[in-house]
């Protein structure tokens, strides 16, 4: 039987789909984590071929198989790449393509082999498809260097936003009261709130300062303000990577970005006159992309 494999490898869970020509889904698979970045190799590797072995007990051999993978800057490591290829020649597959979460995200939206992809969950970047490929991007520095509109970015921002309220008389808005309570802190004596909530959020790794970004939906001027601000931030961090005139899809990925955010509908408004579609299941798109390599595009099928 011909079949592929399609494979999306993140940080916190693997997945890997067994799909034959026709589109027909054959076999499925999970596990832990993946992503060499924020795992050890070992672990990321065993964890990507236990998901691959659960989705291939099917007969025959996969024709082709596309890996999405957070954190490919590892494979730069030669010990790495190699711990890879080990694995890669110890499940049987000849044929492995590894590409960006970000190109496989790209590819479940989207048949169309050019565009923009825009990812913001706990960070952001955007960057630009051409055949299926992403070419370059915008932003993706972390959470010291940038990651403007990301979740961290919002919680930050909320944070200072309580920090600027508690420094002003009158009434603490609904963002500043979400906030003191999500970081546990008594609003009575606002001197004492104010320097307890730089201690409360200093005394965290910076990045969790995502855990405040749904406090901007709130209804407050404030998160209005925060809201608008990281809108524009991500639309122009995706139209960075565009040409003049690019009428292209533009793919939106990330909690930050999804149907229900505030933030994403601010963008989706931003972004209008352009087509814009949300991408949900980046092994679908592994998956898809793996069939056009084994079957051709004219041959291959949606996986459904």
């Amino acid at each position: 039987m011909k079949f592929v494999l399609g494979v999306d490898a993140g940080g916190t869970s693997t997945r890997a789909l067994a799909v034959a020509a026709d589109g027909t889904v054959l076999g499925a698979g999970r596990a832990g984590g993946a992503n060499p970045n924020s795992h050890p190799p070992a672990e990321a590797v065993a964890n990507l071929a236990a998901a691959i072995r659960a989705a291939t007990e099917v007969p025959g051999r996969a024709s082709a198989c596309v890996v999405g993978m957070a954190g490919t800057a590892k494979l730069t490591d030669p010990a790495v790449a190699a711990l890879f290829e080990r694995t890669w020649r110890d499940l049987g597959l000849d044929r492995v393509v590894v590409l960006t979460d970000a190109e496989v995200a790209f590819a479940a939206a989207t048949d169309a082999p050019d565009g923009t992809v825009l990812i913001a969950g706990t960070g952001s970047i955007a960057g630009r498809i051409r055949k299926r490929r992403m070419v370059a991007t915008e932003g993706g520095y972390g959470w010291l260097l940038g990651d403007e509109g990301s979740g961290f970015w919002l919680g930050r921002e909320a944070v200072r936003a309580t920090l600027a309220a508690l420094s002003r008389d009158g009434d603490l808005g609904p963002l500043a009261t979400a906030v003191l309570a999500e970081a546990g802190v008594d609003a009575t004596d606002r001197k004492y709130a104010w320097r307890r909530l730089i201690t409360v959020a200093n005394a965290e790794p910076p990045v969790r300062l995502a855990r405040f970004a749904p406090l901007v939906a709130v209804d407050d001027p404030a998160a209005a303000d925060i809201v608008e601000r990281a809108a524009d931030l991500l639309v122009a961090t995706a139209l960075a990577t565009r040409e003049p005139g690019e009428d292209t899809p533009v793919v939106l990925v990330g909690s930050v970005l999804g149907d229900g955010s505030r933030v994403g509908e601010r963008v989706r408004a931003k972004l209008a006159g352009l087509e814009v579609r949300t991408s949900s299941d980046g092994v679908l798109g592994a998956a898809w992309l793996a069939a056009v390599e084994a079957f051709g595009e004219a041959a291959a099928r949606r996986p459904g």
